[in-house]
């Protein structure tokens, strides 16, 4: 095999912003992160006590899935692409 038939591995970035991963990490996220903020943060949000520091807690709840999924979904098509 010469190195012109070798396939060449996507970059992390270009495998995380493909259509499929951010669908597939958005409903995880949104999924998760809804169970988590209702966890961690229900109380709060059924008195309505919320300031801004509870607001950027939420939506770290929301972010941590979609990274986690992402990074998951990335390494998983480069593993896939690079056994063919």
């Amino acid at each position: 095999m010469s190195k012109s038939d070798k396939i060449t591995t996507p970059t992390f970035r270009a495998v995380a912003t493909e259509r499929s991963v951010v669908v597939r990490a958005a409903r995880i996220a949104l999924v998760v992160g809804i169970v988590l903020a209702g966890i961690n943060h229900g109380h709060r949000l059924i008195s309505s006590e919320i300031d801004g520091a509870t607001l950027a807690r939420i939506c770290l709840t929301f972010l941590v899935p979609y990274c986690v999924s992402t990074y998951s979904s990335v390494l998983a098509v480069r593993d896939r692409m690079q056994r063919v």
